[in-house]
């Protein structure tokens, strides 16, 4: 497995030059700053998701793009293994597990979390439904004005193009998750 940081590195380049923007618009755009750009390209930084999810929707690219690495033989992460994006003030992690083909729209996360600070998301790009089924634990997930109490076996689904959060009511809690932009 590729170490994340220039995985990241060498996606932001290429994606942003495929968009034509320069690091400076990209920022903006994203609301970060530019050095923090900078610093992702040249693989100086270790972002949060909260970052990546902001520059991947100034983008139009899912976030999968930074951290899906090639498929040339089958793929094993055992649990506990594998390098997930923290949040930034939630104690909350992302894993990857499968990003969608390059035509396809969907990314399977494993949602790593513990009882604290809800992790709240910006909207992702427009049209983008996210699904998530509690695997341990509990959580309250969904619309951040109308989250859902969750337990082992739940599913739901709602917007990610809008305001949402997952919040880990149960230390262990753990979710799969998938975001598809329709």
């Amino acid at each position: 497995m590729d170490a994340l940081g220039p995985r990241i590195s060498r996606a932001l380049r290429r994606e942003r030059d495929r968009a034509g923007l320069s690091a400076a618009e990209l920022a903006r755009r994203a609301g970060v700053g530019k050095a923090t750009v900078s610093q992702l390209e040249s693989g100086a930084a270790n972002p949060s998701v909260e970052t990546l999810w902001a520059i991947a929707t100034a983008l139009g690219v899912p976030f999968s793009v930074f951290v899906d690495e090639p498929e040339d033989a089958p793929t094993v992460i055992r649990a506990g293994q594998g390098g997930g994006i923290r949040a930034a003030d939630a104690p909350y992690e992302a894993l990857l597990l499968a990003a969608g083909a390059p035509h396809s729209r969907s990314d399977l996360y494993l949602v790593c979390a513990e009882p604290g600070r809800p992790h709240a998301s910006a909207p992702h790009s427009a049209g983008t439904i996210e699904h998530v089924v509690i695997v341990s634990g509990a959580a309250l997930a969904g619309p951040s004005d109308a989250p859902v109490e969750l337990g082992p076996g739940d599913y739901i689904r709602y917007r990610g193009d809008a305001p949402h959060l997952f919040e880990a009511l149960r230390p262990g809690t753990r979710a799969a998750l998938i975001s598809e932009v329709r």
